[in-house]
């Protein structure tokens, strides 16, 4: 049994078989789609395990190496450098810097103004032939080609030793969706055997492939037609010096003897900026001393006949041409190391296993020598003054040359490298799009409109608002920093990674879109709160930057009747802001708004808007649209939004990146159909800090049913907050409940807040509301003792409580600091804020 075929090991003849029929195999895998989140969650898994010193795997792995010719030292580093490889920091970087985004497959606008869908898919079936000289170069690229959703056919390299088996096979058991498992295989013959190179690419839509001329042509030759060939092919790398000090002779001792110049970045020539031939010659010698003490240090891989014949050749033709004056040799007498001058600067490939060539090419014939050999050149290990380095590069560039670096690090790279001069991820799949009409004028991502499985969550204890900081441990992607408002409590700093916080203004151009604004047409003024580390004005100023809006960046100043002057002086249509801020407008400067009748569009954040307000705002003001901007928190980001057919509360869910649990008040298990729970969300894309099973401090139910919109991702109802509950004699009591009495049934459209003390007599419940709205206090205080049997009880029957309704200044409620909300209940009897 020695191949690996989607999970399990078998033997030639079936693999032969399943070869034969494997089109409709392929057919049948890409006919389930796949999130890219399971790669990165696999990836992050096996980084883990590699990266610990007593995993069980190690010692599996590196014995595959070890029998594939790596010394103990080596294989260990490359263990190491996969570990990194694998992370999912590195993963989501790369991702990012080659494809845009860490969800490539979503078919999503790029342009918010048109309906036009673009997304990354795969090309089908990628088969991947490994090299000899890198063993993780096939599983590396069999990487790429999960990480762009492809069906992967791998030939291991027979002196592999298992390894690219063995680390595929742990990467698919690293991932808890099985969807890895399926799109792997892996496959190890003989590179002699030519039907099963011939049987394996037959239907591949790409090749990738490594090795010289000979190998790719090869590969080549069994392309089907329109099959693409990702060829990594022969490349050559040198050092270019003009300072040629200990140091830097050091550092290229380093690199070339590190893999023993079998890399395709490894320097196999010197070139030193100059035409002098004895400087050359100078430049060997010591260069040649400084590479012994490096050798003599380093463990060393021992050529192979063919290998030994090549150097032997070189060398030999070498010393014949010093008759010649045109060469001088220098060698370790154990055969440990060459370094041979020349006065001819034509590039030439080395016969490697520490093989150095040392040539003359000045500045200026940089772009004469080399262009020819344009196809072939890779790295240049640049040894010179900070002041010649752009010129340099520069020149080196032109000539054809890909990476320059510093010598020492040639063999180094960085997460999202382009290989060779191009990013592998695009090589690996197409850019598609899907061209629309007005029809999806408010659809950003069409893959809504299509039922997926939610995320799997992580299995991690419910983390509550108290216990938030310990989110944060261990943090170091944070780069960004917003506090809450503290509506709930005491404010929080949340910490996000730049990439969180423009993914979370993507999430917030999409569910604006949804809810109907047009980037197209509409006008807004961005009337949030800023300052104090509250982020909610500066990411809407993002957010409508992402949509490509005309805004005008208000923020929330204490003048609402020259806001409202504002905004008709400006030919503003749409508002997006806190409904207490944005009703203060319309009542500070209701004359020149019922006037302007211009306002068309509200978008609002942070609190619930009344519906007696919403009424108000369209008879008086002609307002068209009233709808959240989006549902979300400082701490989480947007986790929901509405779309034009979303009543009052009720949001969808941002599938792509989020998953919802409701779970029940008093413990921990999922509630049913109807009953409401609190919402636990977990944040698969989160960086800044990780956000696994988070209680918002919400409550809300499932929405059954699917949505008149089209879209068929998870919706839910809003039912307030834990912080909307609060004790009083011994009644759990709601103030959410007592906003909706006071709405339906005494048509009070203003602000509520209730006020909790205590006096010898016991608890005191106070029901403040805004002195020019309410009707009268009696009118209300009669409508909540008859629609709210438990608080009537607990005042009338029980007389357990004292209760009233105070009207006063909208100037006297309390709100928070940092954002402006109201706070929903003030508890005085222990001096700090229920809600």
């Amino acid at each position: 049994m020695r191949h690996y075929w989607q999970g399990e090991l078998i033997d030639d003849a079936a693999a032969l078989g399943r070869l034969g029929d494997i089109e409709q195999r392929v057919q049948r895998v890409l006919a389930e789609p796949m999130n890219t989140l399971a790669v990165l969650a696999a990836g992050e898994r096996l980084s883990a395990a590699l990266a610990q010193a007593d995993h069980p795997v190690r010692p599996r792995l590196i014995a595959r190496l070890r029998a594939a010719g790596l010394d103990q030292e080596t294989a260990a580093q490359v263990l190491g450098e996969l570990a990194g490889a694998f992370r999912r920091e590195t993963l989501e970087r790369k991702l990012v810097r080659e494809l845009g985004n860490v969800l490539p497959e979503r078919l999503a606008r790029f342009d918010f103004r048109e309906a036009i869908f673009e997304a990354w898919a795969p090309l089908g079936l990628v088969a991947h032939v490994s090299p000899g000289n890198a063993p993780a170069a096939g599983a590396l690229s069999a990487l790429e080609g999960l990480l762009t959703g492809n069906v992967n056919i791998v030939k291991a390299s027979s002196g592999d030793g298992g390894f690219t088996q063995e680390l595929l096979a742990l990467l698919a058991a690293m991932d808890q969706t099985g969807a890895l498992t399926r799109r792997l295989i892996v496959l190890n013959f003989s590179a002699a055997q030519s039907d099963w190179l011939a049987a394996m690419c037959a239907h591949a839509d790409a090749v990738a492939a490594w090795g010289g001329e000979e190998a790719l042509e090869s590969v080549r030759a069994v392309l089907r037609p329109g099959a693409r060939l990702v060829d990594w092919g022969p490349k050559l790398s040198f050092a270019y010096l003009t300072s040629t000090g200990p140091e830097v002779l050091a550092k290229v001792a380093h690199d070339v003897c590190q893999l023993d110049q079998l890399a395709c970045s490894s320097p196999q020539v010197i070139y030193l900026d100059t035409d002098d031939p004895q400087a050359v010659a100078d430049l060997a010698k010591r260069f040649g001393e400084v590479l012994a003490e490096k050798v003599a240090a380093t463990p060393i891989g021992e050529p192979n006949q063919a290998e030994w014949a090549e150097i032997t050749s070189t060398v030999l033709v070498a010393q014949l041409e010093e008759y010649l004056g045109l060469t001088r040799v220098y060698s370790a007498l154990d055969g440990g190391w060459r370094v041979l001058a020349d006065v001819r600067g034509g590039l030439c490939a080395s016969p490697l296993h520490r093989t150095v060539w040392v040539k003359p090419l000045p500045r200026t014939e940089i772009i004469t020598a080399l262009r020819p050999m344009r196809q072939y050149l890779q790295t240049v290990g640049l040894g010179a003054d900070q002041s010649e380095v752009a010129e340099l590069s520069r020149l080196l560039l032109t000539a054809g040359v890909h990476r320059v670096t510093v010598p020492g690090a040639m063999l180094d790279s960085y997460a999202g490298e382009p290989h060779d001069g191009v990013y592998a991820l695009p090589r690996y799949a197409r850019r598609v799009d899907v061209q629309l009409d007005e029809r999806f004028a408010t659809h950003a991502c069409l893959d809504d409109l299509l039922g997926a499985e939610p995320l799997a969550v992580p299995a991690v204890r419910v983390t509550g608002k108290a216990d938030f900081e310990a989110l944060q441990q261990g943090s170091s992607r944070a780069e960004v920093f917003f506090r809450s408002g503290g509506s709930s409590g005491e404010p929080k700093l949340s910490m996000f990674s730049w990439a969180d916080y423009h993914e979370h203004t993507r999430a917030g151009a999409e569910g604006l879109l949804a809810a109907g604004f047009d980037p197209r047409t509409d006008c807004a003024m961005n009337l949030l709160f800023a300052g104090q580390l509250y982020g909610g004005f500066t990411s809407i100023f993002s957010t409508l930057e992402t949509l490509g809006a005309v805004q005008y960046p208000m923020a929330a100043p204490d003048d609402h009747a020259g806001v409202a002057r504002q905004i008709v002086d400006l030919g503003v249509d749409t508002l997006v802001g806190m409904p207490n801020y944005l009703l203060r407008i319309f009542t500070e400067g209701a004359e020149v708004l019922r006037g302007y009748q211009g306002v068309r569009k509200i978008f609002f954040s942070g609190e619930h808007f009344p519906r007696r307000q919403r009424r108000r705002l369209a008879e008086e003001f002609g307002v068209q649209v009233i709808r959240s901007a989006v549902y979300g928190s400082v701490d989480a980001g947007p986790l929901g939004y509405q779309c034009r057919h979303a009543e009052d509360r009720v949001h969808h869910l941002f599938t792509g990146t989020q998953t919802l649990e409701i779970l029940a008040m008093d413990e921990d298990r999922a509630v049913e159909r109807g009953e409401t729970g609190r919402l636990v969300f977990t944040s698969h894309t989160r960086r800044g800090q990780r956000l696994d099973r988070y209680e918002i401090g919400d409550l809300g139910r499932w929405v059954p049913g699917d949505c008149p919109c089209g879209r068929r991702t998870t919706r839910f109802e809003l039912l307030g907050r834990f912080g909307d509950v609060f004790r009083a004699g011994t009644y759990f009591l709601n103030c959410r409940r007592l906003v909706t009495i006071a709405e339906e049934c005494a048509d009070y459209a203003g602000e509520l807040q209730v006020v909790l003390d205590a006096d010898r007599g016991g608890d005191t419940v106070a029901v403040l509301v805004e002195k020019d709205r309410a009707l009268s206090t009696e009118t209300l205080e009669k409508a909540f003792l008859a629609e709210y049997p438990e608080l009537r009880s607990a005042v009338r029957a029980e007389r357990l409580l004292k209760f009233a309704v105070h009207a006063v200044p909208a100037s006297e409620f309390t709100r928070t600091e940092g954002s402006g909300k109201l706070r929903a209940v003030v508890d005085l009897r222990t001096g700090k804020d229920a809600g």
